[in-house]
């Protein structure tokens, strides 16, 4: 009895001790229409100062809205309504004027898609620098670059110096997303709005992005609104959280509370539908499951208990590489000599067999993307052979290459970039049917609905699409011919949970169904799992270790893949 007394005594103190955290953010049913169509509802929730508020949910749901928002950065035929505000000033009437002179001091965003919120046509450590400037600093040049640089090295990027002066092409998705990240950070505001600000990572540098947003809270007393798919992300950062579905807030609470105790089916879905760790199961719960009540967290259906099947013997290569290296000139002479060298591929050999998933893990830069695209000819090697069905590649002539490529297919990381805004999706995912005289409507409408789109969307365009949605369109058009190679560059990544579950399934399915072989590339090591019949590692350009994944996961040969592996976000 005092045991109980002494514990409800410690949890309403901690309660007085929440409560009396300065409020920075106070939203009170916010609603947001685009043109009459509501898109999100009566959304409430406090933010104090310090505090870290994850906002999970399906792509689409409204998470990302309504935090644009608060930002003013919704377009024209947006109508909000509701009550917003920072520090008791009321954000949603401000002028654009006003809000440019608090974005990026008081409140600042990291936003999903690195690729088209860089300027391309600007140096990195630049673009950075304008931060600053706008934040009325009176520091000199060198003064602002030298925080940059910096900056750049506290979020991990490789040669900050270099890449200070590098354009957004030269450099990694990954890094990428690193440069927006330290823009939004460079001025250290009040609130961060974090959206899906580790997508484009891998698990180690995700790691270090979330013990540095971390140790700005600590610092400053910043508070964060963190967006993502990801609840093992969400698990290691957030004191609170907010479950949204269509438009609305379906549960919140404490981080802990909801994330093992969730009471509505939908949040229970979220949860159950990540890959796990533990087992191989042959295919992922999902969210409509779970919504329908075929599923349960109670049931224990959550895994299940079946693994994957081993993979059949394999018969003779489908690609075979041998000493491929893929050698990248950073500097050249008056004259065209190269003078400064970099190998994004050295020296790598290992086949393909008909049928498998090879799974291809890395950080960021280690030449994951530079490998699938060499194999399919899309960049030159320097040296090495690649091998199709005994045939060299490295021998075709360029209309034997364009014949032979509906049967080797990739699947870009960027979706948006991918994708000409200026027709529709439809159009999009049957053009490599009309180049090769292979289709029709029918098959396009097919497999739209197979990867989780609407048929009726067919002529909609990808800017009215949720980023989720714009890859999903990107993995219906790599399939559309039934490839015999797919080459999937972390064609997952910037897909909600729920719908990673439904496109990881498609894949099996669509391996099964059609012999396809994938070349897998992801950071998630827990995805790559679950997928891949074999795995291999690779750092700094080599193949530091491959092997099966049960093998990989429980006994990893070196130090580096061990660190991989400690550094996969898990819930606890």
């Amino acid at each position: 009895m005092e045991r109980d007394t002494l514990f409800g005594d410690i949890m309403r103190y901690s309660t007085c001790m929440t409560d009396e955290k300065e409020i920075l953010l106070q939203v009170n049913n916010l609603c947001v229409d685009f043109d009459g169509r509501r898109v999100v509802e009566g959304v409430d929730y406090t933010l104090r100062r310090g505090e870290t508020l994850g906002i999970v949910g399906e792509s689409g749901s409204g998470k990302s809205v309504s935090t644009l928002a608060l930002m003013g950065l919704l377009p024209k035929n947006a109508t909000v309504s509701g009550s917003a505000q920072i520090n008791g000033s009321e954000l949603l009437t401000l002028g654009e004027k006003d809000f440019r002179a608090i974005r990026g001091r008081r409140i600042s965003m990291i936003f999903q898609e690195p690729m088209t919120s860089l300027n391309p046509v600007q140096k990195c450590g630049e673009q950075v620098m304008e931060m600053i400037e706008q934040g009325n600093e009176k520091e000199t040049y060198n003064e602002m670059k030298e925080r940059v640089i910096a900056l750049f090295r506290e979020v991990l990027l490789p040669r900050p110096e270099k890449i200070f002066d590098s354009y957004p092409h030269e450099i990694s998705g990954g890094q990428k997303q690193r440069v927006m990240i330290a823009m939004a950070l460079i001025n250290e505001p009040d609130i961060i709005i974090a959206d899906e600000p580790t997508t484009a990572l891998d698990v180690t540098v995700q790691k270090t992005i979330l013990e540095l947003l971390k140790q700005l809270q600590d610092r400053r007393g910043t508070s964060i609104i963190f967006i993502t798919h990801d609840l093992g992300v969400i698990a290691q950062i957030a004191d609170n959280i907010m479950v949204m579905y269509r438009g609305k807030v379906v549960e919140q609470g404490p981080a802990r509370q909801i994330l093992h105790h969730p009471v509505e089916p939908y949040t229970r879905g979220l949860l159950a539908c990540r890959p796990p760790l533990d087992s191989r199961p042959e295919r992922l719960p999902t969210v409509e499951e779970y919504l329908s009540g075929e599923r349960s967290m109670e049931n224990g259906e959550q895994h299940g208990a079946a693994t994957c099947p081993p993979p059949s013997a394999p018969q003779s290569p489908l690609i075979s590489v041998r000493d491929l290296s893929v050698t990248y000139t950073l500097k050249k002479s008056l004259f065209g000599k190269p003078l400064q060298t970099l190998k994004g591929v050295d020296g790598i050999s290992f086949d393909i067999f008909e049928g498998e998933t090879l799974g291809l893990v890395g950080e960021s830069g280690c030449g994951k993307s530079t490998l699938g695209r060499s194999l399919l000819h899309l960049i030159d090697h320097s040296s090495g052979t690649i091998t199709y069905r005994g045939r060299s590649l490295d021998t075709l002539s360029r209309s034997e290459l364009r014949a032979l490529r509906p049967k080797l297919q990739i699947i870009f990381q960027d979706p948006y970039s991918s994708l000409n805004p200026r027709i529709t999706v439809g159009e999009a995912i049957g053009e490599p049917l009309r180049v090769h005289g292979k289709g029709s409507k029918e098959r396009v409408l097919e497999l739209m609905e197979q990867v989780g789109l609407q048929p009726e969307w067919y002529n909609r365009y990808p800017h009215e699409f949720s980023g989720g949605q714009r890859q999903r369109v990107c993995i219906a058009r790599a399939l559309i011919l039934e490839p015999e190679l797919v080459v999937c560059d972390e064609s997952v990544s910037a897909l909600d949970v729920s719908v990673q579950a439904q496109v990881l399934n498609l894949l099996n399915d669509l391996k099964r169904r059609h012999h396809y072989t994938y070349l897998f590339i992801t950071h998630d090591l827990s995805v790559v799992k679950f997928l891949s019949d074999r795995i291999m590692v690779m750092q700094k350009g080599k193949v530091v270790e491959s092997g099966t994944p049960d093998d990989l996961f429980r006994n990893p040969k070196t130090e580096y893949t061990r660190t991989l592996i400690d550094a996969i976000p898990r819930i606890i």
